[in-house]
């Protein structure tokens, strides 16, 4: 299935196409990934293997970059075009895009926010030199309570002192830079939270235990230490205290990037069932003949084009400086659900080979079941969006 972006104009007028310029970058990255990515995904898979050679060629192409803006060396991508990005690795392969999102999106995301020029060129120039970055947050005792950091930083003349654990941090096996995220004071609350910058090369941050996942193999997940890291006070963003709003608005915008992995998903699942189905005979005639195969293909195409259209609209209202806190909750509840139930409807339309790893839809579940909890669980959204809904009073289709 080809992805189906909105052409829209501010007048409201909308076409349900790929710009020229959207669907030439989209097939690039298809073309790219099911050269390069597809046929050894399940490979990479079962070693446990983090591909460094194909994310150098992602590179080579702009598309570890997708997030860096026109001045500062980029491509100055809109958010539509990148989250399609991730779409499109995400149906060969989430740990790839997942590695993707972390560094370029993700990590990035918070430079966008809340840095200064200064930040951004040291920020994004490393990145163009071939960087990948790593967003420390989530720590043994820190996870959907994102704000109860216990890693503390401490003003030390004109320098900060960083010390803490990081736990589950994408990229932290070969991240050169990250975005920390430490209080001042458990006691100050949101008022203490800071943010940094910091190179993987400061003395004192060193990189802890990998992670063995279910899903999501291809990617590197560790836990990330920092034993009295010194950081330069420039390197403190938008200032002392200032962190929560950044954070904030961080994960907004990562979870639009997360419901566009899960469409990924859920898209590569039904595109092998699909084909499986199409191909698969029982009783004389192909399993695609059953009502209740045809049922299930239904299902899985109308929720993941569900998904897609949530996740492009939290985007278009990105791109057009509208409000899309709650439409960046939704696509990332609704599409995680619908690649978890997608990838779990293909496995039952495999039958016994959907069980094996000789064929894909095994991973595609198990890749599906993190959608589901980083970047805030699904639970989570359903709070944020229940929150949001009682506060408000109403629920208003509009875009204002």
């Amino acid at each position: 299935m080809n992805s189906i972006l909105m052409d829209v104009t501010m007048e409201n007028t909308i076409s349900f196409r790929l710009t020229e310029e959207q669907d030439m970058i989209r097939q690039m990255t298809a073309e790219f990934a099911d050269k390069e990515i597809k046929p050894f995904a399940g490979e990479w898979d079962i070693k446990d293997h983090v591909p460094m050679d194909v994310l150098a060629k992602l590179h080579e192409l702009g598309l570890t970059n997708i997030g860096v803006p026109a001045e500062y060396g980029g491509q100055g991508l809109d958010n539509l075009t990148r989250y399609t990005i991730c779409d499109e690795l995400a149906q060969r392969d989430a740990g790839i895009a997942t590695t993707v999102v972390a560094s370029s999106l993700l990590a990035s995301d918070p430079i966008m926010v809340g840095a200064n020029d200064e930040q951004k060129k040291w920020w994004f120039g490393r990145m163009l030199e071939g960087a990948m970055c790593g967003f420390c947050l989530t720590e043994p005792g820190a996870g959907s309570d994102a704000l109860g950091l216990s890693t503390k930083c401490t003003k030390d003349g004109n320098d900060w002192i960083i010390s803490g654990t990081k736990q589950f941090i994408t990229n932290g096996g070969f991240a050169k830079q990250f975005t920390v995220f430490a209080t001042i004071d458990r006691a100050m609350g949101n008022k203490g939270i800071c943010c940094f910058m910091v190179d993987k090369d400061f003395p004192g941050v060193k990189i802890g235990k990998k992670e063995d996942k279910l899903g999501i193999r291809t990617s590197s997940t560790t836990e990330v230490i920092f034993e009295d890291v010194r950081v330069p006070g420039w390197m403190c963003l938008a200032g002392e205290g200032k962190g929560t709003p950044m954070l904030m608005e961080t994960l907004d915008y990562s979870r639009t990037a997360v419901a566009a992995m899960a469409t990924g998903i859920a898209t590569g699942a039904l595109n092998a069932s699909i084909s499986y189905a199409n191909e698969r005979k029982q009783f004389g005639k192909p399993i695609s003949a059953f009502q209740a195969i045809q049922f299930m293909l239904a299902d899985m195409a109308t929720q993941t084009e569900c998904s897609r259209l949530l996740y492009q609209k939290a985007a278009w209202c990105q791109d057009n400086n509208l409000p899309f806190k709650m439409l960046s909750n939704m696509a990332k509840m609704y599409a995680a659900d619908t690649a978890m139930k997608s990838s779990l409807d293909a496995v039952q339309i495999f039958g016994g080979y959907g069980y094996v790893k000789e064929y894909p839809v095994e991973k595609f579940m198990r890749d599906a079941k993190i959608m589901q909890i980083f970047e805030g669980t699904v639970q989570v959204q359903r709070m944020v969006i229940g929150k949001y809904l009682t506060t408000e009073g109403k629920y208003s289709y509009t875009f204002s």
